[in-house]
């Protein structure tokens, strides 16, 4: 689509600057010209037909009629409705804020360091503890973490569960 669109912008452009030499008469003639093909294409496709524009279409019509008052889209000879650019428009500044506001990363935030070294030694000063009996602990020191992320982060260090780590350091070597 951003090709496209890029192919849009430059075509229009080269067309804007086309329309600069000419005389505000060739112009009218010109507009004139577009409006009677578009009501033949309107003829041609009946009432109950809609016509598809494509995401890049959509785009630049947008862009390009946005900025215009509601009382001149109106009187403009348009294929849509002008309440359907300013809609298309405002999708477009939605996408766009849309995705300057998404955070870089994508996911749960991982655990804070501290966090897991705490985490690890809990569970190395109390091998009976369980994953459970961890988070308990840390929510009643008022550190806020899932019992799921406590499980998580013993996985990672390839702790055992705690029946099989209290057995294994009870049993004499």
């Amino acid at each position: 689509m951003p090709l496209r669109l890029a192919y849009l912008a430059v075509t229009n452009t080269f067309a804007a600057l086309r329309l600069l030499p000419m005389g505000d008469r060739d112009k009218n003639i010109e507009i004139l010209a577009l409006r009677h093909q578009i009501n033949v294409l309107q003829r041609q496709l009946g009432a109950d037909v809609r016509v598809r524009f494509a995401a890049e279409d959509r785009a630049f019509l947008a862009a390009l009629l946005a900025p215009l008052p509601r009382e001149v889209l109106r009187r403009l000879r348009l294929l849509v409705r002008p309440d359907t650019v300013l809609r298309w428009h405002r999708d477009l500044m939605k996408r766009r804020h849309a995705r300057t506001c998404r955070p870089n990363r994508r996911g749960r935030p991982p655990t804070v360091r501290s966090i897991r070294v705490l985490i690890l030694r809990l569970v190395r000063e109390n091998p009976s503890w369980g994953y459970r009996r961890v988070h308990g602990e840390l929510t009643t020191l008022g550190i806020k973490v899932a019992a799921s992320t406590v499980w998580e982060i013993l996985k990672q260090e390839g702790l055992d569960p705690a029946p099989e780590r209290a057995r294994r350091l009870s049993r004499p070597c």
